[in-house]
């Protein structure tokens, strides 16, 4: 039997199914058709995020840390966890290597096992604070490896390796995609991004902190725009590993994205500048040629004031 033509419906594993981007995903895979596994150890991700899909008979939540084997007969896997904030994975750095290194080794030995493939969330954080603009993936980056970020940027680079190194030593089918940064609703509160950030800041009518000068630029795709990408980079032929970068081109400065939340939101907040963090990228801008080339013609397609509108309105219920 034609293996494209085996089966309709896939098994799918999407570790930390339960975060932001996890739950998206999880949404899509479903509406898509397939059967999902949702594993979660609830660190940063949240029951809130998937309990409109728990009723659904092709949805399975499980309770499990990466960092411990896990066993199941799935088609692919989709390994996205990790903390993904510097909030959260500094706040127990030597977990978050763990999370990165051994939970993709233990999930690419069940790959091997049991012949899956695997897409492993890599980040734009493992080019450091770049040194060409915009980036490309051949690029190596400028990376810290004893900074506080170290943890997430060295640890997402130790994993791109151990899956390159599954894939030329044990044939493992695998995809790596490095995600720019992302925004859209089921975003934390608390996690400490700049969107989230500036959107609680001025829904509360607070000041909006913006740290260094303002003038470091950011890149910022909508959620489904990137999850579009994901499953099509699983839908490439086993012969592209990638990396592919994805991301919104899109360029605003720290202090652009204040003004536009504060305008979208008709805040009263001011803006006002603290001191820079360690490490802090100057800035980020994915070149996402290989990946209009490699995926279909993808490439973004929700404009940052529509997504910013989308995610206002998700926050505007909890604040």
């Amino acid at each position: 039997m034609n293996k494209k033509n085996k089966r309709i419906m896939k098994r799918i594993l999407v570790t930390g199914g339960a975060g932001f981007i996890g739950s998206h995903l999880c949404e899509r895979l479903l509406k898509d058709g397939n059967d999902v596994i949702c594993l979660d150890n609830y660190f940063t991700g949240s029951k809130d995020n998937i309990r409109h899909l728990i009723g659904n008979d092709h949805f399975e939540l499980v309770r499990h840390d990466v960092t411990q084997p896990y066993t199941a007969e799935v088609d692919e896997i989709y390994n996205l966890a990790c903390p993904a904030s510097p909030v959260h994975y500094q706040h127990d750095p030597v977990k978050t290597i763990q999370t990165c290194v051994i939970g993709s080794m233990n999930m690419l030995g069940l790959a091997k096992r049991v012949g899956a493939k695997i897409l492993q969330a890599s980040t734009s954080e493992v080019y450091g604070d770049p040194n060409i603009h915009p980036q490309v993936e051949g690029y190596w980056g400028n990376v810290n490896p004893i900074g506080i970020r170290s943890c997430y940027d060295e640890g997402k680079r130790c994993a791109e390796t151990l899956f390159m190194d599954y894939h030329r030593q044990n044939a493992t089918r695998i995809k790596i995609i490095r995600i720019f940064n992302t925004y859209g609703p089921r975003m934390s509160m608390n996690d400490g991004r700049v969107v989230s950030n500036f959107i609680v800041q001025a829904l509360k009518g607070e000041n909006i902190t913006i740290y260094g000068d303002g003038k470091q630029t950011r890149s910022f795709q909508y959620v489904d725009d990137l999850v579009e990408g994901m499953v099509r980079m699983m839908e490439t032929d086993d012969s592209f590993t990638g990396p592919v970068n994805i991301g919104n081109p899109g360029e605003f400065t720290m202090l652009e994205l204040a003004q536009k939340v504060i305008e979208l939101t008709g805040s009263s907040s001011k803006i006002v500048f603290e001191p820079l963090p360690q490490d802090d990228p100057r800035q980020r801008k994915p070149d996402i040629t290989l990946a209009h080339e490699k995926l279909g013609g993808w490439q973004p397609s929700i404009k940052l004031d529509e997504g910013l509108g989308k995610t206002i309105e998700y926050f505007k219920r909890l604040v």
